[in-house]
């Protein structure tokens, strides 16, 4: 009777169809205990607003019906301007499809709605933001209407009965829209210009990513708990380099695939062992991607240069397949990783009963984890301007951790993604002001009894930056001002009210309602990256509380004694202990299946050290005492399971004739086998080695490099465009800092 039911059970696995691009890792099923600890996780996350009660519910989708009518009766009018026939105007149709967090079901209270309006053929881009503009105008219920057409997704915003909706727009090569319209269908993206497709991907990525999962209630459950873990540890945001909303719902997705059977509690767990251990920069994938004859640009590293070079590539599903983390730095990634240490390590003392899951939602305690901070503060003299250009200093800093990554001192600039209202006695001048800061870790330097470092290029270079993009835009006004500041943690005091800084073991549940998120909810997004479809921001939930601190256990944090000793000191002294930061990645091609070897070079430090004096706009270079040029660097930890090489960093200054180029030409590259194929036969020669580590082995490869050897971004300036030279005040800091033994 056992073996009859023993090959029963073997049959309808058998039978399970098959998710993802890899075979399960585990199909065992939930045992009684898996759902008591999903209960008790359900349970943890109630107080933070993650579950919307049924009447919001109900009222969003009273809401969209209201637009969606709307959407209809503005086709139609539109048509009859046009002199279309009655019989068709009568059928022409138009619909409203939504995407991001409210379509994938894991929306928050008080979250916005990513909405999309698809129109027929003869319905133009400039009816959208002029004819419908104006209809919403004169319509009940409607506030704080604006429209952002020049953005990367030209979009319009507004309020609709208290729901804030995001709306994009696209008109589809046919004459009428259907309510049964399937969006998934490529062909619909045929004699489509580019923004239609823009706008579409965010549905079509959506609609596939549901699609690809197993158990979509199951799904939604765990990808509730990331999210929200994300959150409460600073590392969700795409603008600053972190992850994005459909980021994560690709790794949650991606989880589901390997254990298809699993309850949300140990998804959670196998989340954290999955990507703990992930060989990034090799990318992850939900499906094969597909070939299509619409020769539209698609993530592809073997035809691609400057898709080598992503640290972090997580492809969407749907055609043409994108990297949604294409803003990930060096920094950003290792913060990640050990992120992803932390919370495997937290859930396994939860699901052994040593701990409960309040532990994993516990935020970082940032303003003791480093001893150095960077304070940018951005501020500006009315409430419109300093919403605009804090919108536009935020969606730049990402260039500010770049400059750092680069300067041979620095190992790790960690920007805490939080915002905080600025000192109105240090800007008299500018009553708004808003604040972020960077964790900085210096580099360790072996017999130098001191090591001067000038942080002046890499600050003006990014301020340079962010004022030459608002003038290109004609956003740049009187009064509108960026500062940067160097401070160690004993200073932090004068930035920040104690209650931020103080430890604490958990934040009181009155702190974690308040939203502080009020001020990115009204920003539009500045700018974006290539067929972005990570616009699920859920900027309304409350989860991005002031950071308090906690004394969470990590492994780069100085003892407390220590600790104690550093702030007490008049100098900076390098004596932390140094997250396990991946070096600055050198040329590296993983080979497919294989383990690569994790031997890291030392890199000789340079003979002379040059400090700029900043005189106007020119950096004169003046030379200081020399360093021993036999002494190497010391070897710097990778983190386990990674590809690690690593190449010379650039001077932290750079000489008049200005940085050499920096990409390099490739010398040898591995041929490679279609990785586009089915790979199934390789699949069973891999599985050992999938099963050990918890991850897969993906088909595509990549070189792994740090990000200072992209290709130019289009998202950036010409860096030939002129600083504005108007009369606006551009303010040049020098910072400079020394560093004793």
């Amino acid at each position: 009777m056992k073996e009859m039911s023993a090959n029963t059970m073997l049959d309808s696995q058998r039978q399970q169809k098959h998710y993802g691009i890899t075979s399960p890792i585990s199909l065992a099923c939930p045992k009684e205990i898996d759902h008591i600890y999903t209960q008790k996780l359900i349970d943890a996350m109630k107080p933070f607003g993650v579950f919307e009660d049924e009447e919001e519910l109900n009222h969003r989708l009273v809401v969209l019906g209201k637009l969606n009518n709307l959407v209809k009766e503005w086709i139609s009018d539109v048509s009859e301007s046009k002199n279309l026939p009655p019989s068709v105007v009568a059928t022409v149709g138009g619909k409203i499809f939504t995407f991001g967090s409210y379509r994938l079901g894991v929306h928050t209270k008080g979250a916005d709605i990513d909405a999309l309006c698809v129109a027929p053929r003869h319905v133009e881009r400039s009816d959208f933001f002029q004819s419908f503009f104006e209809k919403l105008k004169h319509q009940d219920g409607i506030r704080n209407l604006r429209a952002v057409e020049d953005a990367f997704v030209p979009v319009i915003k507004f309020e609709f009965d208290g729901i804030e909706i995001d709306l994009v727009f696209a008109r589809l090569a046919i004459q009428t829209i259907s309510d049964n319209l399937d969006l998934r269908d490529d062909s619909r993206l045929r004699s489509l210009d580019i923004r239609c497709i823009r706008s579409l991907n965010g549905c079509r990525v959506t609609d596939e990513i549901l699609h690809l999962v197993p158990n979509k209630e199951t799904f939604r459950l765990t990808l509730r708990a990331v999210k929200l873990w994300a959150k409460r540890r600073g590392i969700y945001s795409n603008m600053l380099g972190f992850l994005g909303g459909v980021s994560w719902a690709m790794l949650v997705a991606r989880t589901c695939q390997l254990y298809p059977n699993a309850a949300a509690s140990t998804l959670v767990h196998k989340f954290f062992l999955v990507f703990s251990k992930w060989e990034w920069p090799n990318p992850v994938l939900l499906k094969q991607p597909e070939e299509s004859n619409l020769n539209l640009p698609v993530w592809d590293p073997r035809v691609n240069p400057s898709d080598r070079y992503h640290l972090m590539p997580i492809i969407t599903p749907a055609y043409p397949q994108q990297n949604s983390t294409y803003n990930v730095s060096t920094s950003t990634r290792t913060v990640m990783v050990e992120e992803f240490k932390q919370g495997l390590a937290v859930t396994d003392e939860i699901l052994q009963g040593k701990s409960d899951w309040s532990k994993l939602l516990e935020p970082p305690n940032f303003f003791q984890k480093y001893r150095h901070y960077i304070v940018l503060t951005a501020s500006a003299s009315t409430e419109e301007n300093h919403l605009e250009w804090v919108g536009l200093v935020e969606s730049k800093i990402r260039v500010l951790v770049g400059n750092l990554e680069r300067n041979e001192f620095i190992t790790l600039a960690h920007v805490n993604p939080q915002s905080f209202p600025g000192n109105k006695e240090h800007h008299k001048d500018n009553n708004y002001v808003s604040m972020w800061f960077l964790g900085i870790i210096f580099r360790r330097v072996e017999n130098a009894e001191s090591v001067n470092i000038d942080l002046t290029y890499d600050i003006q270079s990014f301020t340079d930056t962010v004022y030459r993009q608002a003038n290109n835009i004609n956003m740049l006004k009187e009064g509108m001002k960026i500062e940067a500041t160097h401070v160690k943690k004993k200073q932090l005091h004068q930035y920040l009210p104690a209650e931020i800084l103080q430890k604490k073991k958990k934040q009181s549940l009155s702190d974690v309602s308040r939203s502080s998120g009020v001020l990115q909810s009204k920003r539009s997004s500045l700018d974006s990256n290539c067929l972005d479809s990570s616009r699920d921001t859920d900027s309304g939930t409350p989860f991005n509380s002031p950071v308090s601190t906690n004394k969470s256990s990590k492994p780069e944090s100085p003892p407390t004694g220590e600790m104690e000793r550093n702030s007490t000191e008049p100098a900076a002294v390098i004596t932390e202990k140094p997250l396990s930061v991946p070096p600055a990645q050198g040329l590296s091609i993983p080979v497919i299946g294989a383990k690569v070897d994790s031997t890291v070079k030392a890199v000789s430090p340079p003979a002379v050290c040059t400090i700029p004096t900043v005189v106007g706009r020119n950096v004169i270079p003046r030379i200081t005492t020399p360093h021993n040029p036999t002494q190497g660097q010391p070897h710097l930890n990778g983190i386990s399971n990674m590809t690690k090489n690593v190449t010379p960093k650039r001077s932290h200054s750079p000489s008049i004739e200005g940085t050499p180029k920096r990409l390099k030409n490739i010398e040898k590259f591995v041929r490679l086998e279609s990785a586009f194929k089915d790979t199934r036969n390789a699949e069973d020669r891999k599985r050992k080695t999938v099963d050990a580590v918890g991850g897969e082995s993906m088909p595509i490869p990549t070189i792994d490099t740090s990000r200072k050897k992209r290709l130019p971004s289009k998202e950036l300036p010409d860096s030939s465009s002129p600083v504005p030279a108007n009369n606006i005040r551009v303010i040049k800091n020098s910072i400079r800092l020394t560093l004793n033994r």
